[in-house]
């Protein structure tokens, strides 16, 4: 009878030691670990005009798509500023075309002045041809000398005129550069306006929103977060001892904690390239004190392949998950 207990316990314990070696087998194939959470990105909402709220139609956890209204600030003064640029814009374009005007009287002017250059140089060439032949007195030769000085003199001043002017036309139409710097200021007046409807950027669900109707609010004043549903992932913190095996592309088997039964599958995506302390507000410093050895724990993202459809698990950021990798097969990215 002893000799049967002795075989008893001897079975058992190998039993035992085959269980151990198997799990621990198991372990390094499939490294597995519970300090996991579901993220997915969060964009903060924040309006890019200042003014008071007038409707809000969204609340806590509502759900919008891309597109939708989220708040409306009011616009009355942004109207107001559009109406003042658009009135700049057309005295600016006035003002445009009075100095284009300008331009072409300068312009004629000097065409005037010309011919009444070539008129005087005309007169004076045949005085002094007369003159040379004494046919006309040395004083007709001088006043018609002085009457061509005056018409150089008088065309140089008009072309001195019509380069003055036509700086300060610049070029004509939509070209010119105060015109160009009106539409600019009607162009920033409309955008705001358009801002002062906010509308959502992503689908996704309303969270940490307390704005109300009457509320005044900053321009790049943070008002709440928008959680997108589009991506999601999970972030592992896994042992560095299992990293050895871990790479991107193999397979993961996902349970959440908030859904008992409910297997999700993922892929790893990358590996973190520090650990979680090393990037801590305050990292340990092993150079001082009395050092103890610590496994670290580095992040592995592992992207979500099936994400559920049903409302009843809807998946949530920050939930506490459960990853399992299958390092048994190859990368598969």
């Amino acid at each position: 009878m002893k000799k049967f207990k002795l075989i008893g316990v001897a079975v058992a314990a190998v039993l035992a030691g085959c269980g151990m070696l198997w799990w621990y087998q198991h372990g390094l194939i499939y490294p597995k670990t519970d300090d996991a959470y579901l993220q997915a990105n969060i964009l903060s909402v924040a309006p890019q005009v200042s003014g008071r709220v007038t409707e809000v139609p969204v609340s806590e956890n509502s759900y919008v798509k891309a597109g939708d209204l989220l708040f409306k600030i009011d616009s009355a003064q942004l109207e107001a500023a559009v109406e003042t640029a658009q009135a700049n814009y057309e005295l600016a374009q006035q003002n445009a075309g009075s100095s284009r005007a300008a331009v072409s009287a300068a312009q004629a002017r000097v065409t005037a002045a010309q011919a009444a250059r070539q008129e005087a140089q005309t007169d004076y060439d045949r005085k002094k041809m007369l003159f040379d032949s004494g046919d006309v007195a040395q004083a007709a030769l001088d006043q018609s000398s002085t009457a061509l000085d005056q018409a150089v003199s008088a065309l140089n001043e008009a072309e001195s005129q019509l380069e003055a002017a036509q700086n300060q036309a610049g070029q004509a139409g939509d070209s010119n550069a105060t015109v160009r710097a009106a539409q600019g200021q009607l162009r920033q007046a409309q955008i705001a306006l358009d801002h002062a409807k906010v509308i959502a950027p992503v689908d996704g669900w309303v969270s940490n929103i307390s704005l109300r109707p009457g509320q005044v609010v900053d321009s790049g004043q943070p008002l709440f977060s928008i959680v997108e549903d589009g991506r999601w992932w999970v972030d592992g913190n896994f042992k560095e001892t299992d990293l050895s095996r871990i790479a991107p592309g193999q397979p993961v088997s996902i349970t959440v904690d908030m859904y008992p039964g409910t297997v999700l599958t993922g892929q790893v995506d990358s590996i973190g390239a520090g650990s979680g302390a090393a990037f801590s507000l305050l990292p340990p410093e092993n150079a001082t004190g009395n050092w103890v050895k610590v496994t670290q724990r580095f992040p592995v993202r592992i992207d979500l392949k099936d994400i559920p459809k049903d409302a009843a698990l809807q998946l949530r950021v920050g939930a506490s998950v459960t990853a399992t990798v299958d390092t048994s097969q190859a990368d598969t990215k």
